[in-house]
């Protein structure tokens, strides 16, 4: 998981630069102001992601629940997936139907951080005793 999960993080990180750059410089001129904005959104999202990813693949060699940071991890990487794909193609084709998708890819990232706060909290409790 380790591993899939820094390969994961690896992919987002150089794909959401590239589609940062690609809407900073060519969608810049060609799509209107609002669908520049829920492309920097998408990108934004991919990109918070990233660095999480890479600290969920650290915490797996620790006493956290592996359980709940493998958990965690999966919902962030399809959460982000579903999230800003769906936004980018809201954009690239002009299809506003995508977006019903994206609160899926939003509440996955959501459970993704809820999981880790409940794999630190478990932790907490142990380092308690």
């Amino acid at each position: 998981m380790r591993t899939l999960f820094v390969a994961a993080a690896a992919l987002l990180g150089l794909i959401g630069v590239a589609f940062g750059a690609f809407g900073a410089h060519a969608l810049k001129a060609v799509i209107s102001g609002d669908h520049l904005e829920v492309w920097k959104t998408a990108v934004s999202y991919q990109l918070y992601h990233t660095p999480v990813l890479l600290a969920l693949a650290l915490l797996l060699g620790t006493d956290f629940s592996r359980r709940l940071i493998v958990a965690a991890g999966l919902c962030m990487i399809v959460g982000a997936v579903i999230f800003s794909a769906s936004l980018y193609g809201l954009v690239w084709f002009n299809a506003p139907r995508l977006g019903m998708v994206t609160p899926l890819g939003g509440a996955l990232l959501m459970l993704g951080w809820l999981l880790l706060l409940l794999a630190a909290l478990k932790q907490l409790g142990r380092d308690t005793h």
